[in-house]
């Protein structure tokens, strides 16, 4: 028997000997591992499958969350860069943190945001004007047709914030109408066609909570914003809406526009101030209020999505692992089949390293041809998706991020070798004269 080379000790130095091999023998090892697996086609294509979802997976998922991320920023960054909200929120939470939210989606109200806060801040030099809102939904009516619809309570001045709340036909309600607290509305396209069809909606009286509100005004079609849209929804004066439909005093929030955009961060350090000696309060963990600028706002709804991104990622990888594993079983299977194979090989003089490389590289090849079908079919599904959400109307478009395919290439490549490499080192180690016992 021909003298073999000095047996590696373990896994990690039986591996080192793979990467420093002749173009020769990486030819002989490639065409060994295609022969093997074209034997067991069936096998070898019900071990890609896993593979070949993992990597579709990972594809369409961050294609998609590049979508949504650019949809949603394109739409908030339609709103402009030059404003500074105030909300309320529940003291002792962060603006977008989840208790936050959780307080105030369970009924913790707060009602200190009031007029007196917007005429305060209003001051400020940097200021140019404010306006401020509440929503709500109600029962809208006229001749029969009856529909819930949000109600968007802003103020008159509402359109100097807003640039994009431009009226098609009649006019925007006026600051004496919203002092008066006039029961009139601003229309969206969509709760015209709804409820007028082709007729003029213009001068029409409609039921909002069983009290009649005339409509002076029809909003130019938007769509959405952020999810919201604007075309099914009906603007009315905030005073009007928390005196006579809410029966409050206080406003959800009120945003700024400012006019020297370069000074945004001291604008915001300055508003808080102001809203802190309105509220009195100096500890920052007591306050019921949040300052948001805009910029603010895209950097937080970047970091949200960059969580969303990774947490898809990791529940997607899971699919990968079980491809994984389904190659370490298969992998095991093959090496119970070809023991007697491989105590012959040793036998003509092949090496540990060798045995190693042979069986390594089979894993590595499954998990390749896996990789490349599910980036090929992950880039067919984002096309198709595209097709079908144009065909809704939407205005999302999925792109795929070459981070993407980098991660579904790197994933493939370690999962060939993470889960391959464990059972050829055992293919390595059997002994040639117990296996060509069996």
């Amino acid at each position: 028997m021909p003298k073999n080379r000095k047996k590696p000790k373990n896994i990690f130095k039986s591996f080192a000997h793979i990467v420093t091999r002749s173009p020769h023998e990486w030819t002989v090892v490639f065409r060994m591992a295609f022969r093997n697996l074209r034997m067991n086609k069936l096998r070898t294509a019900l071990t890609t499958i896993g593979i070949i979802i993992g990597i579709m997976s990972v594809i369409v998922v961050m294609a998609g969350g590049a979508a949504l991320k650019g949809f949603v920023m394109g739409q908030v960054a339609a709103f402009g860069s030059d404003y500074i909200q105030v909300e309320v929120k529940v003291p002792g939470t962060g603006a977008t943190s989840l208790a936050n939210a959780s307080g105030r989606a369970t009924g913790v109200s707060i009602t200190t945001l009031k007029e007196e806060d917007a005429k305060a801040v209003a001051k400020l030099p940097n200021v140019a004007a404010w306006a401020a809102g509440n929503m709500d939904q109600e029962l809208v009516a006229y001749k029969g047709t009856t529909k819930r619809v949000i109600l968007f309570g802003v103020s008159p001045s509402w359109q100097q914030i807003d640039a994009q709340a431009e009226v098609q036909e009649g006019n925007f309600f006026s600051e004496g109408e919203n002092n008066a607290l006039d029961q009139v509305a601003v229309i969206g396209s969509g709760v015209r066609d709804s409820f007028f069809g082709l007729e003029d909606p213009i001068g029409k009286n409609i039921k909002i909570k069983g009290q009649s509100y005339r409509v002076v005004g029809l909003a130019k079609k938007r769509g959405a914003a952020a999810f919201l849209s604007f075309d099914d929804m009906i603007f009315v004066p905030v005073n009007t809406l928390n005196k006579k439909l809410l029966g409050i005093n206080y406003f959800q929030f009120i945003t700024f526009k400012v006019a020297d955009t370069s000074r945004m961060e001291q604008t915001a350090l300055d508003i808080r101030a102001v809203m802190d000696k309105q509220h009195k309060t100096t500890d920052p963990d007591k306050e019921d209020f949040s300052v948001v600028s805009a910029t603010e706002g895209m950097q937080i709804l970047d970091s949200v999505f960059g969580t969303i991104n990774y947490l898809l990622l990791a529940l997607t990888s899971i699919s990968l692992l079980v491809g994984g594993v389904g190659i370490m079983n298969v992998m095991y299977v093959a090496v119970t089949e070809r023991t007697r194979e491989i105590g012959l090989r040793k036998a003509l003089g092949a090496t540990n390293s060798g045995i190693l490389r042979q069986f390594l590289f089979e894993a590595l090849v499954v998990t390749f041809l896996g990789g490349v079908i599910g980036i090929l079919l992950g880039i067919g599904m984002t096309f198709l998706l595209n097709e079908l959400i144009a065909r809704f109307g939407y205005a999302l478009i999925f792109t795929i991020p070459l981070q993407s395919v980098l991660i579904a290439v790197g994933f493939s490549f370690f999962t060939g070798i993470i889960f391959g490499v464990y059972p050829a080192w055992k293919a390595s180690k059997l002994s040639p004269i117990e296996a060509l016992r069996k």
